[in-house]
């Protein structure tokens, strides 16, 4: 986070997602906008919506007609009507509207299907363990060290590029994700995107000249509509797996072990009563969304009694719709055998996350294995935790203390 603008005085009238307070601890103004402004409004961004109700929120992601997914990320670079190539956009399915969303969203089914997502459980779970045999001493920083390098390897597993790869994609996800309040210049100064670029094209040709069995050559091999994919379809694909893929559970494995370090009752419980984990991740999931979306306004519409202006930027906060005590009773608090949980983690509508088996899986794993390793354990130091800035949220520093191992 980078602190270039001057701190928000009222999140209804001046909201900023990378500002100090909100970074440290959104939940208190989502609650506090639900009650007074429940359609907050900033003029930074160049203008910008907040809707905090789940009722709002799901009126968004639902409505396609008023709402475009052409760039979902809020940043000082606006896209206009024509700068982002149509009906693909930059990062297909996301960044694509209906009709053309469907096919391709269809055609990547297959490949994070429940059956090819168990392909990837005993890397995973052996990654993992590596992880931890890795973790000498009592401290272990549980975001750096442990929840970082989980999806991030095994994304790069799954598009068959060299292993020792993974760090390439760090600062490009960075710069896209938290980055956000760069101006244009500071941007194309890194030139992040045409490196990525670069790479990605290099790994494509390599797929072409010697196919493999990997997600990479599954989206060379695929058709629409009895057409190869447009290259810029195949290398926005592979960019979205990695953005939309790696620093949103690294954020939920680390939220989920920053929380079970500082709710020593839920620690014990879960690491005691193993068969509780499934419905226990999706709790950590519900109470710690790490995704918030973004939308562009298609044309003039009105939610909340706010009038929306074709063009207008709005934010899709779904961990603030999982916070919203109309729908979950308890909102605040984190119930591990919560029963009725349909949450908005991995979104809701037509965009929906098709990566949710993966999520699920690496974040099952990931909690299981540390926790029977390591049962019971502490933060060292609340003032050393760090959270990230930005649409994804979770711990970036977690320094966790070993009291127990097994």
């Amino acid at each position: 986070m980078s602190g270039k603008r001057p701190p928000v005085e009222d999140f209804a009238t001046d909201f900023d997602h990378t500002d100090p307070a909100w970074v440290a601890d959104p939940y208190p103004i989502w609650d506090d906008l639900r009650r007074r402004c429940p359609v907050a409004h900033t003029d930074r961004y160049g203008g910008a919506w907040l809707p905090v109700r789940h009722a709002d929120v799901a009126a968004v992601a639902y409505d396609t007609e008023h709402f475009s997914s052409r760039s979902v990320v809020v940043s000082e670079v606006r896209p206009g009507p024509h700068d982002l190539p149509a009906p693909i956009g930059l990062a297909p399915p996301i960044t694509s509207d209906p009709p053309f969303h469907g096919l391709a969203r269809r055609m990547l089914l297959p490949a994070f299907s429940p059956k090819a997502v168990a392909g990837y459980e005993p890397y995973t779970r052996k990654l993992c363990a590596e992880l931890l045999d890795a973790a000498a001493g009592d401290e272990i920083d549980a975001s750096v060290d442990y929840a970082r390098h989980i999806p991030l390897r095994v994304i790069v597993r799954m598009l068959g590029f060299p292993e020792e790869d993974a760090d390439v994609f760090r600062s490009f996800i960075s710069g896209v994700l938290e980055d956000v309040d760069d101006s244009p210049e500071e941007r194309r100064a890194r030139a992040d995107e045409a490196v990525m670029e670069q790479y990605m094209d290099a790994r494509i040709a390599e797929h072409l000249s010697q196919p493999r069995d990997d997600l990479t050559s599954f989206l060379l091999r695929a058709e629409l509509d009895g057409h190869k994919l447009h290259p810029d379809h195949v290398r926005g694909t592979m960019v979205l797996l990695l953005i939309a893929g790696i620093d949103t559970t690294w954020s939920a494995i680390g939220s989920s072990l920053w929380h079970l370090a500082t709710h020593p009752e839920d620690r014990r419980r879960l690491a005691a009563e193993p068969g509780l984990m499934d419905i226990a991740v999706e709790e950590m999931l519900r109470a710690y969304a790490p995704v918030t979306m973004a939308r562009l306004v298609a044309r003039d519409v009105e939610l909340g009694g706010r009038q929306l202006r074709e063009g207008d930027w709005l934010l899709l906060p779904f961990p603030a719709a999982n916070r919203d005590p109309e729908v979950f009773p308890a909102a605040d608090r984190v119930v591990l055998d919560r029963q009725v949980n349909r949450h908005a983690a991995f979104g809701l509508g037509i965009h929906r996350c098709l990566g949710s088996n993966l999520a699920r899986m690496e974040l099952r794993v990931a909690l299981s294995e540390w926790l029977a390793r390591f049962p019971d354990f502490e933060l060292v130091d609340p003032d050393r935790v760090t959270w990230s800035a930005g649409q994804i949220r979770g711990p970036r520093v977690l320094p966790l203390r070993v009291l127990r191992r097994s």
